[in-house]
């Protein structure tokens, strides 16, 4: 899949080449270019002003970014009145063509502005970090708010599951590859190039990584997954330098351990529950003595709900410390009544339950700072992940063992809301 993904980026690139004239740096406005590529007709033409467009851009600072989402998000927005007029159209005579009139009207000029974009051979990776600015420029601005939206409705198609491609990762991947996921890695820091050799060559570890075809050597999410006897309670054992490597085939149980979003412009573009569930079936075929998939996830807001709630990370022993984070993962809530965890919240949304909770599990600085060092292991039992899903998605109920409720059950808190 690799190597064919490479030769058709090759081929369509060099034909793209052959076929665009090169033309000289336009000096109009970019919302002026922007404005002209919607609007132009010519194939070849179109692709050398999205080319030019794309190229300056990547020029703009900032403030000139913000400017032009500003631009792009007002001069491009929807008319309402051609909304409403096209819908009563359809209302009072349903048809092929007052339908497509309507559905024209309802979909904003700079949707299809950003598809033209992406005409552009390795226009993909571009205007993802597009979005990656327009995420961090847009915050506070309903109006780029809407324009984030139609980014999301595109790449919700463009990075659909069925496009992706899981690849091993190994320590015999390309260096490119490897440094990416030392650069990416969100949970645990890899420190080194021996950090990041004990956690992809010994026989028990494994790596994995979703790519897209327009972005072959760009992972979009990853995950590292230790392969044990028996469910682990420490990260710091699962990463010991002097841990001993154990044959593969003796493992039970697969832990997935880091999972890592890499590209900040798919943001809410959610591949997590297809990564796991694609890692567990391709191990479990691999490896037949597997029979437990699980994770050892951080708690990362945990201190700030201790700190809302007044208690003190120092104050308790190890028992009281799994009994604060197992109350804390069932009951914490946001206003829309989901997981206060942002982990809780991934995980439960895609058919897991809450397994058991540890003390002591992460003692590394940013484990103590987020979490006083407690861990959880969120069990996926792929029997019934689909009905966990459901179960979620309906009732936000927290779906857990007996043994964390019962921990739960040992503090006797008010649920917290997000303030």
């Amino acid at each position: 899949m690799t190597l064919l993904a490479d030769l058709l980026s090759t081929v369509f690139e060099r034909r793209y080449r052959r076929e665009t004239p090169e033309v000289a740096a336009d000096g109009r406005p970019l919302i002026e270019m922007a404005t002209a590529l919607v609007g132009s007709a010519g194939e070849t033409s179109g692709l050398a002003l999205a080319r030019e467009i794309l190229s300056r851009y990547a020029e703009l600072d900032d403030a000139a970014k913000l400017v032009f989402f500003r631009e792009i998000a007002t001069s491009m927005n929807l008319d309402p009145e051609a909304v409403r007029s096209t819908l009563d159209a359809y209302e009072r005579s349903p048809s092929k063509v007052s339908y497509r009139a309507f559905a024209a009207a309802a979909e904003p000029t700079r949707q299809e502005f950003v598809r033209r974009l992406n005409r552009v051979p390795g226009a993909t990776g571009a205007l993802v970090k597009m979005r990656s600015d327009l995420l961090r420029l847009g915050r506070e601005n309903p109006e780029l708010q809407a324009l984030d939206l139609d980014f999301r409705h595109l790449f919700a198609s463009w990075f659909n599951r069925g496009f992706l491609v899981l690849r091993p990762i190994s320590w015999e991947s390309p260096a490119h590859i490897l440094d990416k996921i030392i650069t990416y890695e969100a949970v645990h820091a890899i420190d080194s190039w021996d950090d990041l050799r004990r956690r992809l060559e010994p026989s028990d570890r494994r790596c994995f990584a979703f790519f897209h075809p327009s972005m072959p050597d760009e992972p979009l999410i990853f995950v590292e997954v230790a392969l044990t006897k028996g469910i682990p309670g420490s990260v710091q054992a699962l990463l010991a330098e002097d841990r001993n490597a154990m044959p593969a085939a003796d493992a039970d149980t697969a832990v997935f351990y880091s999972i890592s979003n890499c590209q900040s412009g798919l943001a809410s573009i959610s591949f997590g529950n297809s990564l796991i569930k694609q890692v567990a079936a391709d191990l479990s075929a691999e490896l037949e003595g597997l029979e437990t998939f699980v994770t050892l996830s951080p708690i990362p807001s945990l201190t700030t709900w201790l700190q809302q709630t007044g208690l003190s990370l120092d104050a308790g022993e190890p028992e009281n410390m799994r009994a604060l984070a197992a109350h804390y993962l069932l009951n914490a809530k946001t206003h829309g009544e989901l997981p206060f965890d942002p982990v809780a919240r991934f995980h439960l949304g895609n058919g897991a339950i809450v397994h058991a909770v540890h003390a002591e599990a992460d003692i590394s600085e940013k484990g103590r700072s987020q979490s006083g060092g407690a861990m959880v292991n969120y069990l996926y039992d792929l029997s019934t992940v689909a009905q966990n899903h459901e179960n979620f998605a309906i009732t936000r109920e927290v779906a857990a063992s007996a043994q964390v409720k019962a921990l739960a059950d040992l503090i006797a808190l008010p649920s917290t809301e997000e303030r």
